[in-house]
Order: structure tokens, then C-alpha cells, then sequence
């Protein structure tokens, strides 16, 4: 069957392309280069998909009605949508879906229990559209889009996405084509409060001690120390994008985490980690 042939994540602030040079230029040096890093071991990964997860900022779906999780199960993506085109200073884009794997993880992961909403298209802001512009610019690879709930509650709590991230492990290896080799992304984080009194500020302590859990390898350690109330005190409303990190960990279990880069970009308002999984 299929191959999860590459987990990874990623900050997705929108700082690092709309406006980058607001940054000192050491620390943006920095942050590109931990960018560049995974874009390496993703190309050398070589995936025939991507299956990306970030948290939806309330664009797709209305406060009272987000889901766990939604998937795309579109032929062809377009982004970001007009409006953020200039705050992101990302030019419009077109890359392929994946309808049949899309599909594949919309059934398999309801039959596995998760709150999965099938949607004939997904709007991308800067969760999506950053990464893409940074580890495939040529807009070549299929992808999957899954977007989750981070911000309103009842959010799923970290033990739901680790186990989010197994079922979808499972799903790759067991309910796709022999030569479906497939990556995983998680994007969102590190520290941050959107418009909050934490705006101008980074949590570089929280930040640097959760990158260090992640190295670590221990899931039972992240699931107990990682609280969402934890992520709350650490920036309210953004912080909790790294549900989708625990989601990624969930998918390789008991491996720890490489930290590729981390800088406390507080000219970005966010902290901006980059980390891969053997």
C-alpha cells in the first residue's frame, strides 16, 4: 500500500511574506534558512501528494458552525483568496488536489470516529498559502488541504490530533496505492495573540521548552505537559495552531522531532519554528 514517506512542521505567520523585510535581517536570514532545510528533505522525500493540515482563522466556516477537521476535495486549489493577496504579497497561485485520496481520508477517517467535513473547496489565507510558497514554489505536488479547528471551542483537545495523526498514517499505508508516497505537513505557531494584549510579544520561553518536548520523542510527555491551557497562557487564540503539530507527532509516534530553526520573530508578532521527523 501507500508510503508516509515524510512528517514535518512548520510556523505559517504571514510576516514572512507580507512583510519580511520588517524583520532584522540576521534573524529572517535565519528563518529562511530552516525553510530552505525542509524544503530539502521534502524534495529528497520525493512525495506523489501532500497532505497539509492548518487551522482554519474562521474564513471557511461561520463561529458556530467549525468543524474538528474538513478536507478539500478538490481537482485544482486557487489562493490565497483576493483579499489577503497584498497583505501576504503572494501573487495568485493554482496547484492540483488529490479528489481521490482526499476522499480516501474523508471515509476512512469518519469510520474511524473523527469529526470529518468533506467540502467541495476550501479558501486559503496565509495557513496554506506561506508554506506553499516557501517548499514548493512551482506549485507541482497534489495536495490535500485539511484545515481544523484551533480557535473556537469545544477545540478537540491534543489527545484527539495525536490520534488524528495515526489514523492518518493508517489510512496512507493501508487504503492507498502501492505507489502513493505521501508527505505531511502541519503548519501554525509557534506563540502568538492575534490582535490580543499579547500582540507584540513572543513567548520564546514556551516556545524553545515545546520544541524541546518534541525532540525529546516522548508523546506521552507532549500530551501531559502540552495543555491547551498551556498554549491560552502562552497567546491566546494563535498559540493553539500547534494542535496541528501534535497531529504530525501523532503520525510518527514515538520519534523525536529535529529542530531545523527557531527564531522569536517579534517583528512577525509569531514565533517561528520549522522541525522534521525521520
Amino acid at each position: 500500500m501507500g508510503e508516509l514517506v515524510g512528517v514535518y512542521a512548520a510556523s505559517h505567520a504571514p510576516g514572512l511574506t507580507g512583510w519580511f523585510d520588517d524583520a532584522e535581517e540576521a534573524q529572517r536570514e535565519r528563518v529562511l534558512a530552516s525553510y530552505r532545510a525542509l524544503r530539502g528533505r521534502l524534495e529528497q522525500a520525493r512525495p506523489t501528494a501532500l497532505v497539509m493540515i492548518a487551522n482554519d482563522h474562521l474564513l471557511n466556516f461561520p463561529v458556530d458552525d467549525v468543524p474538528d477537521f474538513a478536507v478539500s476535495l478538490a481537482a485544482v486549489h486557487e489562493g490565497p483568496e483576493p483579499w489577503f493577496e497584498a497583505w501576504l504579497n503572494v501573487p495568485p497561485y493554482r496547484v492540483p488536489g488529490h479528489p481521490p485520496l482526499a476522499r480516501t481520508i474523508v471515509r476512512e477517517g469518519t469510520r474511524a470516529g473523527i469529526q470529518i467535513r468533506p467540502m467541495d473547496r476550501l479558501r486559503f489565507d496565509d495557513n496554506f498559502s506561506v508554506p506553499l510558497t516557501l517548499l514548493t514554489p512551482a506549485m507541482q505536488v497534489p495536495l490535500v488541504p485539511i484545515t481544523m479547528n484551533t480557535i473556537m471551542p469545544p477545540r478537540p483537545e491534543p489527545e484527539l490530533c495525536y490520534e488524528v495523526g495515526g489514523v492518518l498514517r493508517r489510512i496512507i499505508e493501508e487504503h492507498t496505492p502501492a505507489e502513493e508516497r505521501v508527505a505531511l505537513i502541519a503548519t501554525g505557531g509557534l506563540s502568538h495573540e492575534p490582535g490580543g494584549p499579547k500582540y507584540f510579544a513572543v513567548d520564546e520561553q514556551w516556545d524553545r521548552w515545546f520544541l524541546e518536548l518534541l525532540a525529546e520523542g516522548s508523546p506521552e510527555l507532549v500530551l501531559r505537559e502540552v495543555t491547551l491551557e498551556s498554549m491560552e497562557r502562552a497567546g491566546a487564540g494563535g498559540t493553539s495552531e500547534v494542535l496541528a503539530w501534535i497531529v504530525a507527532m501523532g503520525a510518527v509516534g514515538r520519534r523525536p522531532a529535529q529542530v531545523l530553526g527557531y527564531e522569536p520573530v517579534v517583528a512577525w508578532r509569531c514565533g517561528m519554528g520549522v522541525v522534521a521527523w525521520t
